[in-house]
């Protein structure tokens, strides 16, 4: 689609505001490429059917951003109208102002041509829950929080409840977060073999097996190093998350090591909430089990994504749900851990009646938390190199409104929630829990409350700084050989955040 932003009687840097076109290009018509021409706006408009052309006009009041959109044979203008005193208003704040305008007014356009409106309205970005979140911190009342959320981004009321919800489980995460407090990511880039819609997974351990000894020793190395730099700063650690890849692909001997270093170099002592993501069957054995039993760790995924054997076998899993049951089994048998287990919504042969007997049966299990995935096209995954016949947005929608209904009537409430680019139907990934048991680092990472530190393969350390709440990110190497190539480096980067973590 072309795209041209324009002004009548105003001079703004339009570079800026591509990305914020772009994202909307990208909700309302996914599949559709940007096209800036460099010439200018066509006189006649006649010949395009294909294009947006954004204007903004400053009155003596009020200033319009319009975005007239053509497409298809027709045409809309979406209008979004601030006081003009806001064009006056610092570099970042403008920026913000116009960011927003350039958004809505595009999804005003959008919206008349497709004739409905999109579940998270004008909303782009991964975390929209950090709007009524932060309105409630500011002493917005539920109420006034939601009907922003419906009414500035036009958000349907039932995205804006689920919203609502999630934010006040972030508000009392906030409350019960410490300043010296960080919580640590540990990422593990080994799998068993390589899911359909996954672009996270470095490593199949049959490629790689030579590297996971060597990874293992690399990390402790990291760990320690971590442990140092915390110490010396006066922090400590309030969750753990381990997470990759599949960690329990390593071997119990090579997951005592890494869980044993971490017990010696790590401030764990006011750890409340470790994790360790035993996400696939076929990984998952008593001897493991045992390990993670007699370390700190208290929580356990359990992922089978679905319950229908000929799904799991289109996505490339081997393993069959009864295999799901027989880990489950093992995973209570092990120990008191709390269990999450994870399904996906629009999975390629799913329907929303074989969608709905995935969550009963998983519900049957009962594990202390769900999470519902909607399934997202990834860069770098088979299912967007290899695309298959996906199920349609209208049935990923009856998927999620029946998981929604039947999750809430057994007792489960949603805590937090995220959204990805290129996702079915532009919905949501959703953790629910039962009461007690939502999981802190979920809420404290998703929302960006405090500095998460990652160790190991493909993590983003986060730094949040405490008084402005500015973000910093420093990326670990995804691959394992670039991990263990980089490992000196990735060392130095630890020793270096001694500065921040002490302010």
């Amino acid at each position: 689609m072309k795209i041209w932003l324009t002004s009548d009687n105003v001079a703004w840097d339009t570079d800026r505001y591509h990305y914020a076109a772009e994202q909307m290009l990208f909700t309302l018509f996914p599949g559709e490429r940007p096209e800036y021409p460099e010439t200018p706006v066509p006189t006649s408009l006649v010949s395009e059917d294909n294009a947006v052309i954004f204007t903004l006009h400053r009155g003596k009041k009020l200033t319009n951003m319009s975005a007239l959109l053509l497409r298809g044979g027709r045409w809309n203008n979406g209008v979004v109208r601030f006081e003009s005193t806001e064009l006056d208003e610092a570099e970042e704040q403008l920026y913000h102002t116009l960011q927003r305008a350039v958004k809505q007014s595009f999804y005003k356009a959008g919206t008349m041509l497709l004739g409905h409106d999109l579940p998270w309205g004008s909303l782009t970005g991964v975390r929209p829950t950090k709007i009524p979140t932060k309105a409630l911190l500011e002493g917005a009342t539920p109420a006034q929080a939601k009907k922003e959320l419906e009414k500035t981004y036009h958000v349907s009321p039932l995205r804006a409840g689920l919203a609502l919800d999630c934010a006040g489980e972030s508000v009392k995460a906030v409350k019960t977060l410490a300043p010296e407090e960080v919580s640590l990511y540990v990422g593990i880039p080994f799998c068993p073999s390589r899911c359909v819609y996954c672009s996270f997974v470095s490593a199949t351990v049959e490629k790689c097996l030579p590297l996971v000894e060597p990874f293992v020793e690399a990390l402790c190395r990291e760990i320690k190093v971590t442990g140092e730099v915390l110490k010396q700063a006066g922090r400590r650690v309030r969750t753990v998350y381990m997470g990759g890849g599949t960690p329990t692909t390593l071997s119990a001997e090579q997951m005592d090591r890494v869980l044993t270093a971490m017990e010696a170099h790590l401030p764990l002592e006011g750890c409340t909430e470790f994790t360790v993501e035993a996400g696939r069957p076929d990984t998952i054995s008593p001897d493991k089990l045992a390990v993670l039993a007699r370390h700190r760790a208290d929580r356990v995924s359990v992922n089978p994504q679905s319950m229908n054997d000929g799904v799991l076998e289109r996505m490339g899993r081997p393993h069959s749900g009864e295999d799901i049951r027989r880990a489950y089994e093992q995973v209570r048998e092990a120990g008191a851990f709390a269990v999450n287990m994870d399904l996906i919504a629009g999975l390629p042969g799913d329907t929303p009646e074989g969608f709905a007997r995935s969550l009963s049966e998983v519900m049957a299990m009962e594990p202390e938390n769900i999470t519902v995935h909607t399934l997202a096209l990834k860069k770098g995954s088979r299912l967007m190199e290899s695309p298959e016949e996906l199920p349609s947005d209208g049935d990923v929608e009856k998927m999620l409104d029946a998981a929604w209904a039947a999750l809430r009537a057994a007792g489960y409430a949603p805590y937090y929630l995220y959204r990805q680019k290129y996702m079915s139907g532009s919905f949501e990934n959703v953790g629910w829990a039962k009461p007690g048991y939502a999981s802190l680092y979920n809420i404290a990472m998703m929302e960006e409350l405090h500095t998460i530190l990652a160790l190991g393969g493909g993590g983003v350390t986060k730094l949040v700084w405490p008084r402005t709440g500015k973000i910093e990110r420093v990326s670990n190497p995804k691959y394992p050989q670039e991990y263990l190539r980089d490992i000196d480096k990735i060392c130095g980067e630890k020793q270096n955040l001694l500065p921040f973590l002490r302010t």
